[in-house]
């Protein structure tokens, strides 16, 4: 007769490796529905557009949507404190300064649920309803959950971009890529249910 503390330790074995298995086909199946590409315009017009920091490919797809006149106005997300307009056109090369009076920051977000915090407080403020959403390809579906819920009366259009050090083919042949999607897959899932609005 086998001891009860055995039998435990056998079904929680059995837990583990069901939850992984779970959890690995979900894996697979977010990178999946990942747009591979970055699309060449936005699907269109909104009253704003909004760039989350984290990637050197989302400020000029978010600067080249303004030139576009996607949108009148381009609020990015998660400034650090020490940047101003001016340096974010110079980064951009090929920005003109003309832009600069189209353009605000955001300086307080340090992690997604800050950008989409501070992204509600600036739309607010200028009773615009409606958005353009620019951030890496690989980061759009946590952000849609987190935008939908605590903004669910904003009307958000994404705009997924791609960056050159994902490599979404062949993701399980690269480290940093397949420890990347693992983490963002990992915190979408916690995004499902946290936080409340």
């Amino acid at each position: 007769m086998r001891r009860p503390s055995a039998l435990k330790g056998r079904l929680v074995i059995v837990l583990v490796v069901i939850l992984t298995a779970v959890w690995v086909g979900g894996l697979v199946r977010f990178v999946t529905q990942i747009t591979p590409e970055t699309p060449p315009a936005a699907s269109r017009k909104a009253d704003a557009i909004v760039v989350l920091t984290g990637g050197r490919e989302r400020l000029p797809a978010g600067i080249d949507l303004l030139q576009q006149e996607m949108a009148d106005r381009l609020f990015v997300s998660g400034v650090h404190s020490d940047v101003d307009v001016a340096e974010i056109l110079d980064l951009n090369s090929q920005a003109p300064t003309t832009l600069a009076c189209c353009i605000d920051l955001g300086h307080d977000a340090r992690h997604t649920v800050g950008n989409v915090r501070e992204t509600a407080n600036w739309m607010a403020a200028g009773e615009r309803t409606s958005m353009i959403l620019v951030t890496a390809n690989y980061h759009m579906p946590r952000s849609l959950v987190l935008f939908h819920r605590i903004m669910p009366a904003i009307d958000v259009i994404p705009y997924p971009v791609v960056s050159g050090a994902v490599h979404l083919d062949i993701w399980w042949r690269h480290p940093r890529t397949l420890f990347l999607l693992a983490s963002e897959y990992s915190k979408y899932l916690v995004s499902l249910i946290w936080p409340p609005a």
